[in-house]
Parts: C-alpha cells; structure tokens; sequence
C-alpha cells in the first residue's frame, strides 16, 4: 500500500464578527481572535450593533449575561427576570473565568490588540447609536463600513458570534 499524505489548508486570516453584547456572545469572539493569533493566524474582530457595548468606554467594564430566554443557563425564564439575579450570575460567571485565567473583557481587548489583532467599529452601528471615535475604546483602528470590512476580510475566514 501507498502511504497517502494527508493535506490540510492552512487558515491564514480570520475576521470575527461581534454582534452581541452580552459576556456570552462577546467572548467567544475574543477566544477566536485570541486564538487565531496565538496560532500565528492574522484576526480582525468587527464590532456591530449591541457588540459595540464591549468597545464602548461607557459600556465595556459592565457587560452581563444575558439571563432572560439563555436556554444555555438552564434557568426558567422568570427567574432570569428577577432583580439583581443578572448580576448575581455575572458575578458567579466571571469568578470562575477568573479562575481559569480568562481575562475581563477589558483586558482581553487590549492583549489581542497587542498581538496585532485589528479591532474595527462598525459604521452604520456607530451611526444608529449616535457614537463617535472618542466614545469608542483606543485600541478601535477604525469605523469601517460594511464594505471596507469585507476587504479586510478579503481571502480569509469570516466568523459570525
């Protein structure tokens, strides 16, 4: 028998899309592009609609998770509702990322900004809610367009969180 070679496709370039503003729907997208970059993989992450809370100065030390309808937290729905519960898992949840040594939100935007990760706003989102460059976190490169993260995009892997 022949040996046969197995040939795998190298991913060069990732673009991650942040549509959510909750700890559950941010994450991911840092553990991708965080991911991608200690692998040597070029990560752009673009932040749009609510996802923007964790590039925005006001928003991003104080996202939650999300409790209402997370059929992931297995918890009736009510009892999502309840004051102070929101924060109370909040609380539980980032104590045992902690404990893990996943960062806060803050400090996960900063180290993948320092690996050369691109971090990109999007304008029509900026727009909608009536943000400009100064609400936005420093290590943001840019508003973009739509069009403008496509070609930044361009020959590489979009990931939508």
């Amino acid at each position: 028998m022949a040996d046969t070679v197995t040939t795998r496709t190298m991913i060069e370039k990732v673009s991650v899309i942040v549509s959510k503003g909750s700890l559950e729907g941010i994450y991911p997208a840092l553990i991708m592009a965080n991911g991608a970059r200690a692998e040597g993989i070029e990560a752009d992450l673009f932040f749009t609609f609510f996802g923007l809370d964790a590039i925005t100065k006001k928003r991003w030390e104080h996202i939650k998770l999300a409790t209402v309808g997370n059929p992931g937290l297995h918890l009736p729905t009510l009892l999502g509702g309840v004051p102070g519960v929101p924060d109370l898992i909040t609380r539980y949840m980032e104590r045992k990322m902690h404990k893990l040594d996943i960062p806060p939100i803050p400090e996960f935007i900063e180290m993948i900004s320092d690996t050369g990760a691109g971090i990109y706003a999007c304008k029509a989102s900026v727009d909608l809610f009536e943000l400009d460059k100064d609400d936005l976190v420093e290590q943001v490169q840019g508003i973009i367009t739509v069009g403008e993260f496509y070609e930044h995009a361009a020959r590489g892997q979009i990931i939508y969180t």
